[in-house]
């Protein structure tokens, strides 16, 4: 019986493909594994190789061999003179040797069922990892995933903020993730990625893991340095004293007002979310309010429950402005401040557009060179070397921030935190959206905080803070 089954397996195309496919596979599973274990470092694919492209060959394999054998055994049901041979095989467990095959064959399956589960265990493990998220696709998630590295989270693993706990989400962005590698395999993806997410798991289910954001915070200081954009670089300081507040006592106060539990905010706007229509406000103790736009269309829109990341709109993918990253080059020792006119001339060439990083480094630097060369060619040969590094940190701003193969350009994400880089807080604070009795949502300057010095040089406060 087992010659017979064996020799199916053999003389058949099918079954003998499936086994080399499984015997092959399994044996790579096994060196790359051990390679993995000695510290072999293959970058995002070793693991999307050992832990799903190969298993899948390795299962694959596996099926091939039964259904090979049983089409070659039907095969030989229609050869004449072999009516008599039975489609399956007869397993006599009277036999001595077959219940030792039997033995064997069960053993081999749980083996490969323990292979197969390790696998799957350590597939999930992989497409859930950070680097098969943003190193993957390289030059499809390169912006985001460079943006990740630079920012608060980047110890927070991907998945935490897109997926979240529990399988109902898991599931989704697997199927959502099926679609996104078909996009990348065929080229079929937008340039640049469209924002926001719509179909983006609620804050409360993901950021408030971690995050508490009715906990009361209170004021935050915060100074922040510049530099102007005359001959010296004068080094200019604002401070503001953040109103973050929270809850207190019985009701929220300052910015974090707007997640206080009594407090439900919704909002009609565009795709974008940067046009709002529409709010509507209501308080656990029967308040509410309307707030609406005169000139806005009056159907359509997407309606939303305010969340966290309707103002934390870019987390940890955030792009910072030209200005704030030669201020901190500069502040870093980066950029030498005492090139005349660096601020300025920096914000010139690299508020541009190149076709590449490439072209942008070579261009920053024969643009810096050529300036310098033209109005202080006494300063390009004393500080040669110093000019060379401001133009390589120059190049190293509009390599993180900028990316021309996926369209992204410094304005082409907005941060709604504030209102210097995008209307931010006034696309709901402001004039333009009232209520029936003419009540506009507050634009006061003292809301959200207090100006304690804007731009100024050596501003009293700082002396007052460290006398």
């Amino acid at each position: 019986m087992f010659k017979n089954f064996l020799s199916s397996i053999t003389r058949n195309a099918m079954s003998l493909i499936g086994t080399g496919l499984a015997i092959a596979s399994l044996v790579l599973i096994v060196c790359l594994f051990v390679m993995e274990q000695l510290g072999f470092e293959g970058g995002p694919y070793l693991g999307i190789l050992t832990y799903l492209i190969l298993p899948a060959i390795f299962v694959t394999g596996l099926i091939l061999i039964p259904v090979g054998s049983v089409l070659y055994r039907r095969s030989l049901r229609k050869v004449p003179g072999g009516e008599s041979t039975p489609l399956l095989p007869v397993f006599d467990l009277n036999n001595t040797k077959t219940r030792r095959w039997m033995v064997i064959f069960l053993g081999a399956t749980m083996v490969n069922i323990v292979i197969v589960a390790g696998a799957t265990y350590k597939g999930v493990e992989v497409m859930e990892s950070v680097e098969f998220c943003g190193a993957a696709c390289h030059t499809v998630m390169q912006p985001e995933y460079t943006a990740y590295e630079r920012s608060s989270h980047s110890r927070v693993s991907c998945a935490e903020c897109h997926i979240g706990p529990g399988a109902d989400w898991f599931v989704k962005s697997k199927l959502d993730g099926a679609w996104q590698l078909v996009a990348v395999a065929f080229d079929l993806y937008p340039r640049p990625i469209p924002t926001p997410l719509h179909d983006l798991r609620p804050a409360r289910e993901t950021c408030e893991q971690c995050h508490w954001p009715t906990r009361f915070v209170g004021d935050k200081l915060s100074i922040k340095t510049h530099y102007d954009e005359d001959e010296a670089n004068t080094e200019l300081t604002t401070a503001l004293l953040l109103k973050v507040g929270g809850l207190a006592g019985q009701r929220s106060h300052g910015i974090h007002w707007h997640v206080d539990p009594d407090v439900k905010i919704r909002y009609r706007s565009d795709e974008t979310r940067e046009e709002i229509y529409e709010v509507e406000y209501s308080h656990g103790n029967g308040e509410s309010k309307v707030f609406r736009d005169r000139k806005a269309p009056e159907n359509g829109g997407v309606w939303r429950e305010m969340d966290c990341v309707d103002c934390h709109n870019r987390p940890s993918h955030n792009y910072q402005p030209p200005a704030s990253e030669i201020d901190i080059a500069v502040q870093n020792g980066l950029i030498d401040r005492s090139l005349p006119y660096i601020k300025r001339e920096g914000l010139r060439i690299i508020d541009a557009k190149y076709q590449s990083h490439d072209e942008a480094r070579e261009a920053i630097t024969a643009e810096l060179t050529n300036f310098y060369s033209e109005n202080y060619p006494e300063l390009l040969a004393a500080k040669a070397d110093t000019i060379a590094s401001a133009a390589t940190a120059l190049g190293d701003i509009y390599s993180v921030n900028v990316f021309p193969e996926m369209q992204v350009w410094w304005e082409t994400y907005p941060e709604h935190i504030g209102h210097e880089r995008s209307d931010g807080c006034f696309r709901c604070h402001g004039r333009r959206l009232r209520t029936e009795e003419r009540e506009t949502i507050s634009r006061d300057c003292d809301v959200c905080h207090s100006i304690l010095a804007e731009r100024e040089e050596d501003p009293d406060i700082l002396t007052q803070l460290n006398p």
